[in-house]
């Protein structure tokens, strides 16, 4: 039922700025921004439903903690970005939207370099 409330609010978003696209294009841009925002915080709702279920799996798993940290800050990394990007894309600032999603892409690259070395060093341990 949730999916069809968010499909409906989107529809209507892009019904609404379709209007004012050929008068008035701003009042467009604010109202997909409006709707972009109110489906990002429906989209965080779920989100924290989604973090409370993993935390009680990871009650029961013997993976320790901060990787799961790691984990949930890359989602919303990129999550975030994405969004961001998405609203600079839909008021015709495409550069800006590329360098956004670039900048998240090198966020959870430099986010992944402890696993990344904690990897390593497991594995030269391992060989030798």
């Amino acid at each position: 039922m949730e999916v069809l409330k968010i499909g409906i609010l989107g529809l209507v978003g892009v019904m609404l700025a379709l209007q004012f696209k050929s008068t008035r294009p701003e009042i467009g841009i604010y109202i997909g921004f409006a709707v972009c925002i109110v489906l990002f915080s429906l989209s965080l709702d779920g989100l924290c439903q989604i973090m409370k279920q993993i935390e009680v799996l990871q009650q029961y798993m013997q993976v320790s903690g901060p990787y799961f940290k790691l984990l949930f800050k890359a989602v919303g990394i990129t999550y975030i970005c994405e969004f961001c990007a998405a609203v600079c894309k839909d008021a015709g600032h495409g550069a800006i939207a590329g360098q956004i999603e670039v900048f998240g892409k090198v966020s959870v690259l430099f986010l992944g370099l402890p696993i990344l070395t904690a990897i390593v060093e497991t594995i030269s341990n391992i060989t030798g």
